[in-house]
């Protein structure tokens, strides 16, 4: 485990990590998705790690919202660790809105990769979680950009040292054996069976010993 001293691990992201928390609580309210159950699943099997829990996340949120609120919402809370994961929104976009402004590829690299390199000035590590999007067809249009933005996230943790979380990857595994449905409607919001794969993935990659 990372975690072996008393440590500020913070989330930030769009409406997968945001998942309903009170946003007055200033990051204490977890929400009802893959970071509570993170939470939960630390403390259980875990007890002696000694973790305040920190979510920023919010929906709608793409790489250009963290851009403008990462110094309050990330730097300000002086966390041990980040883990990010963006990217669903700045492609969902440019599909159920083409006509708005985007986040290209190149731009959605550059972005990431500065607010990482800004943080690690001041912080321990961070987690670089890929975005993802629930469909089994590689050929999906929204799906093969997802893949592109995901593989852009990796190349920049891999970089930068860091941790690397493949939810793409994690769904599509469970995918091989079970419908879309059974997850959500969407193909973007998963329902707790979906938070529960994220988490796992999460943990995994942090060498979580179940």
């Amino acid at each position: 485990m990372l975690f072996k001293k008393p440590t500020t691990l913070l989330f930030v992201g769009d409406s997968i990590t945001d998942c309903g928390r009170d946003r007055e609580s200033g990051g204490i309210d977890l929400g009802a998705g893959y970071v509570a159950q993170v939470q939960a699943l630390l403390g259980a099997h875990h007890p002696q790690a000694r973790i305040r829990f920190v979510n920023t996340g919010i929906s709608g949120n793409r790489v250009t919202d963290l851009e403008g609120r990462w110094d309050q919402d990330v730097l300000a809370h002086q966390p041990d660790w980040v883990s990010v994961m963006i990217g669903i929104n700045d492609v969902w976009r440019q599909f159920d809105n083409p006509l708005s402004e985007q986040v290209s590829l190149e731009a959605y690299t550059e972005k990431l990769e500065v607010l990482i390199q800004r943080s690690l000035l001041t912080v321990e590590g961070m987690i670089v979680m890929s975005p993802f999007f629930l469909e089994t067809n590689k050929e999906d249009p929204m799906r093969a950009m997802m893949d592109r933005y995901g593989a852009a996230a990796k190349s920049v943790a891999e970089r930068n040292g860091l941790r690397f979380v493949d939810v793409q990857a994690a769904f599509d595994a469970w995918l091989l054996y079970n419908p879309t449905q059974l997850l959500c409607g969407d193909r973007v919001h998963p329902n707790q069976l979906g938070h529960n794969i994220i988490a796992s993935a999460f943990l995994n990659a942090l060498g979580f010993e179940w």
